[in-house]
């Protein structure tokens, strides 16, 4: 048998999101398309990279560099993950570009739509592959319940989406260095959380293919406290289909703990369930309901389970797919490509001028 073939992972920050992702890499996948190894670690801090690879990546052996900088210069590193706070992402990445690195960018790309055209700018001149990490649309869970909905229709046509991911977060006892707190980092829901209930209604309300997405009409409105976003609400609407969407994050409060996603159709609904919003485990097909609604005699009829299997996290689909890309010359992704990021963060830049939310640093020109 042929050795599988391998991609050098160089990590850019050695925080919760940066640990997640490298474990899921490491893990023992016989059907593994590719062998990811975790070729160097770079953060402002030495000691801290040195704890980090011998926490999540032990056997690695990893470099480890006190700088970014080194990572990009690594000649050993093929693609550069880059896991630092929003604010940050546009410089890493054109940093990693002008070095000539391909490059996965942990979502939000960055902190508007502005600030990705500028990257995609720098690494279509430079040549180099980039994508966003938005890893919950790589889930072979996205792509059944796609297909169940726009080419089976089992629940008849789609006509509305609710989802919501709500976290609470104690911001008034951070320190005003947290992402959550300071402005200049993108503090606020939106960003975060918000960008994956928006995401779950963009897959289950448009049949588009990604890169064709349908631009849908959308009304926001946002609660601040101390001048931080801390509860987003919004309304979408696809012109040509009428098809809408009710979209909300808030860090006030904990979500449901099961069912965070409902789509409604002329025949019936879907239930997707899962911890969280960004991490979903099973959906559940519910036939349309009988009865007599004037008589309280309304019933739902028994649904159908679609259970996936957990590998980590799910960081693997995504990494996997970036992986393959790169080793095939490729500079899109197919399943995010450059327009869909833009497509995405255009929508939460007209969100966050509803709402008032504005990032110093980085939003003037807008």
């Amino acid at each position: 048998m042929s050795e599988k073939p391998s991609i050098r992972w160089g990590i850019i920050a050695v925080g919760l999101i940066s640990s997640w992702f490298v474990e899921d890499l490491l893990i023992e996948r016989p059907d593994a398309p590719i062998k990811h190894i975790i070729q160097s670690i770079g953060g402002r801090d030495l000691k801290r990279c040195d704890e980090f690879a011998q926490k999540y990546c032990p056997n690695a052996s990893p470099k480890l560099y006190d700088s970014y900088e080194a990572v990009y210069s690594d000649p050993d590193v093929d693609v550069v993950y880059i896991g630092t706070p929003h604010a940050f992402h546009k410089q890493n990445m054109l940093d990693a570009i002008a070095a000539g690195k391909n490059i996965l960018c942990e979502k939000a790309f960055t902190i508007n739509a502005k600030e990705a055209r500028e990257v995609f700018d720098a690494a279509k001149a430079k040549g180099v592959y980039v994508m966003e990490a938005m890893w919950l649309r790589f889930r072979p869970l996205i792509h059944r319940l796609r297909k169940l909905l726009f080419e089976e229709k089992v629940i008849g046509d789609v006509y509305r989406t609710f989802a919501d991911f709500a976290i609470e977060i104690d911001i008034e006892s951070l320190p005003q260095s947290s992402r959550y707190k300071d402005l200049s980092l993108g503090a606020g829901t939106l960003l975060d959380t918000g960008i994956y209930s928006l995401t779950w209604a963009l897959l289950t309300l448009d049949p588009g293919s990604p890169g064709h997405s349908e631009k849908p009409i959308a009304l926001g409105i946002q609660s601040h406290e101390d001048g931080i976003e801390v509860t987003t609400s919004i309304l979408l609407q696809y012109p040509s289909t009428g098809r809408q969407g009710i979209v909300t994050s808030s860090s006030k409060s904990n979500g449901h703990p099961n069912v965070f996603c409902t789509i409604w159709g002329t025949n019936g609904l879907i239930e997707v369930e899962g911890p969280t919003t960004s991490l979903p485990l099973s959906f559940t097909v519910y036939p349309k309901m009988e009865g007599d609604p004037n008589s309280g005699s309304l019933q739902r009829g028994e649904g159908t389970k679609h259970d996936f299997a957990q590998i980590g996290r799910g960081f693997i689909y995504e990494a996997d797919s970036t992986a393959l890309d790169v080793l095939a010359g490729r500079k899109e992704n197919a399943i995010m490509p450059w327009s869909e990021t833009l497509h995405v963060l255009d929508i939460m830049d007209s969100i966050r001028k509803q709402g008032d939310t504005c990032y110093p640093g980085h939003d003037e020109s807008l």
